[in-house]
Formats: structure tokens, C-alpha cells, sequence
């Protein structure tokens, strides 16, 4: 079963939850600030795309995923993950740090990159 990465956004604070399991029950969800999360789409938002989708090179058995950001205080990439299979791999990241994590190469699996500031983006890893 290929696993889906949901991430949902509270549009008042700005908290983000990624979810293992989302309701489908009528008026349910989760809720923050007082109103239901919004759904995070990856390569949704307009900004750079240059800036903010993973790439990777192969070295190996792995892939070095990078992502050609700025990491400052107010602005930088939160996150980076590997989604294969049913499997997840997250490196958190912060301010200061390379934009870039070191993942087992898995043909077909997804990168993803969490922005703080512009979301989500994906790349295919083939």
C-alpha cells in the first residue's frame, strides 16, 4: 500500500500536523485556533519553484536530497522527507543548517520539503 503524506495547516497561527490517519465522517476534522486545518497540496503555492522542490543526486544505495533555499531565522525549510511504500523518513531541520538530508535510494518513492513560509513541494525520485 503506498502511503500518503497529508499535512494540514492552521491559516491563523501557522501550526502544521501531518496526519497518519485522516477522518472521513461528515463535519469532522481537526481543528486549531477554533477552525478545521487546511489540506497542505505540494507545488501548490506560488513561489519559486527553483527555490523550494527537492532535488537529489544518486551516490550509491543512496540519494543526497537538497533543496536550494535560504535557511534563515524567519525563513527556511522546516523539513525534508522520503515517502516509499508505507515507509516515512524525516529529517528536521533549522535555521542555519544545509537544506539537504541523506535518504536510502528507493526507486519510485517521493522527496518532499516543508517550507515555512510557501508549504509543501514534492519530487518524484525515479
Amino acid at each position: 500500500m503506498e502511503k500518503e503524506l497529508i499535512i494540514k495547516k492552521c491559516m491563523k497561527c501557522g501550526a502544521t500536523v501531518r496526519v497518519l490517519e485522516d477522518c472521513t465522517c461528515d463535519n469532522c476534522g481537526i481543528k486549531c485556533c477554533g477552525e478545521e486545518m487546511n489540506v497542505m497540496k505540494a507545488n501548490s503555492v506560488d513561489a519559486a519553484v527553483e527555490k523550494h522542490k527537492p532535488t537529489y543526486e544518486k551516490e550509491g544505495n543512496e540519494i543526497v536530497a537538497k533543496v536550494n533555499h535560504v535557511m534563515e531565522d524567519e525563513h527556511y525549510i522546516e523539513w525534508v522527507a522520503l515517502v516509499a511504500g508505507n515507509k516515512e523518513y524525516v529529517v528536521n531541520l533549522k535555521p542555519g543548517e544545509k537544506a539537504e538530508a541523506r535518504f536510502t535510494y528507493v526507486e519510485n518513492s517521493k522527496l518532499y520539503a516543508y517550507c515555512n513560509k510557501h508549504g509543501l513541494w514534492e519530487t518524484e525520485v525515479k
